[in-house]
C-alpha cells in the first residue's frame, strides 16, 4: 500500500493555510490515494489555527473515506491538542484517569 505525504507548514500554520491544504489533500484522494501520512513536524509554535487546520484535515480526509495519520507532532502540538479535547487526531488512544471507585 502507498502512503502518500502531505507536510503541514511550520513554524505554524494559518487558518488561510487550511484552505489550500484541504484542497490539496481532496486532490490525493480524488488522484486515487487511499492513506496519507501528514507530517506536522514542522510545526514548532501550534496556536488555535494549527488545530483548526488538522481539524478541517480530518473532516476532508472523512469526507473522502480516506484514512489520514498524523505523525511528528512535538510535545507543544500535542499538549495543545490534549487541552482543546482533540488529541485523538494524531491518532493515539486518551490516556485517563480509571472512574472514581473502580480498581484496577
Amino acid at each position: 500500500m502507498e502512503i502518500t505525504r502531505l507536510v503541514l507548514p511550520g513554524p505554524s500554520p494559518t487558518r488561510q493555510d487550511a484552505a489550500r491544504l484541504c484542497a490539496r489533500l481532496a486532490r490525493m484522494y480524488e488522484d486515487g490515494a487511499r492513506t496519507v501520512e501528514c507530517d506536522v513536524g514542522a510545526v514548532t509554535a501550534p496556536g488555535l489555527a494549527a488545530v483548526e487546520v488538522l481539524a478541517r484535515l480530518r473532516l476532508t480526509a472523512r469526507g473522502y473515506g480516506g484514512a489520514l495519520t498524523v505523525t511528528g507532532a512535538g510535545p507543544a502540538y500535542r499538549a495543545l491538542l490534549d487541552l482543546v479535547g482533540l488529541v485523538e487526531l494524531l491518532g493515539e488512544p486518551e490516556q485517563r484517569e480509571p472512574a472514581g471507585g473502580v480498581q484496577e
